[in-house]
C-alpha cells in the first residue's frame, strides 16, 4: 500500500516528526511512504486545509495514493474538506483506539489527526500508537466480531450513496478554480511523487497543462 503524508500550513513545521514515525511504522509492515508536505512553514505554496482536501482526492482518484494521513490545528476541517470528494472516505482520529475502530469498522482511506489541540509532551508516542492500529490488519474486518456484518453492509451502502451523490473527480478539477488547484498541486515534490504513480492518463494529462 501507498500512504501519503500531507500537512497543511498551519502544522508544517511537524511534518518531519510526523513522517518519521509514519514510516516506522509502515515501512517494517511492507507499506510505501510517501511525503507530499508541507515541509516547511515558509514554503512558498501555503496549504490550506481546504488544499489537503482536494489534494487527498486527487492522490485517491488518480490512484497515485492508496492511503492518506492528513490532519490540520483539530483534525476536523481536513477531515470535512476530504469528505466533500468522490471516493475519499476520512475519519477523525484523536489516538490508537480511533485507528482501529475507523479501519476496521468504517474501512476508509483517508484520516485526519489534530495536530495541535492536545499535541503536547509524549506527542510522538501517540502518532507512533495511532499508526501502529492504523495498519494492525487489513481493514474492513469489524468490531465488535457480532458486528461484522452489518458494518460490512453499512460500508457498501455508504460507498453506493458516494458514488450518486458526488460528481466525477475529472468534472471537480475543471470546475475548480484553477489557481486554486495550481497551488494545491504546486509543492517542490508534486511532479516527480504523483506523475510517476499517477494510474489514470486523463487526470494527469490535466494536472500536468495546469502546472505548464
Amino acid at each position: 500500500m501507498r500512504i501519503a503524508l500531507i500537512n497543511e500550513n498551519s502544522q508544517a513545521a511537524k511534518n518531519g516528526m510526523i513522517f518519521e514515525q509514519l514510516k516506522a511504522v509502515a515501512e517494517p509492515k511492507g507499506h510505501e511512504v510517501v511525503n507530499y508536505g508541507m515541509y516547511t512553514a515558509d514554503q512558498d505554496n501555503q496549504l490550506t486545509y481546504p488544499m489537503v482536501g482536494l489534494l487527498t482526492a486527487i492522490l485517491i482518484n488518480s490512484g497515485a495514493a492508496d492511503f492518506v494521513v492528513t490532519g490540520c490545528g483539530t483534525g476536523e476541517g481536513a477531515m470535512l474538506a476530504c469528505n466533500i470528494y468522490p471516493n475519499v472516505l476520512c475519519g477523525h482520529v484523536v489516538d490508537a483506539s480511533d485507528a482501529y475502530l475507523f479501519t476496521q469498522i468504517n474501512d476508509g482511506n483517508a484520516i485526519a489527526i489534530p495536530f495541535a489541540k492536545g499535541f503536547g509532551w509524549g506527542a510522538e508516542l501517540n502518532l507512533r500508537y495511532i499508526f501502529e492500529q492504523l495498519l494492525a490488519c487489513p481493514g474492513g474486518g469489524g468490531y465488535p466480531p457480532e458486528r461484522v456484518v452489518p458494518e460490512q453492509a453499512n460500508k457498501k451502502v455508504l460507498d453506493g450513496l458516494k458514488e450518486i451523490t458526488h460528481v466525477d473527480m475529472m468534472t471537480i478539477l475543471k470546475n475548480v478554480d484553477q489557481e486554486f488547484l495550481k497551488t494545491t498541486i504546486g509543492g517542490p515534490n508534486f511532479a516527480e511523487l504523483f506523475f510517476p504513480n499517477c494510474r489514470d492518463s486523463e487526470m494527469a494529462a490535466y494536472l500536468k497543462s495546469v502546472l505548464e
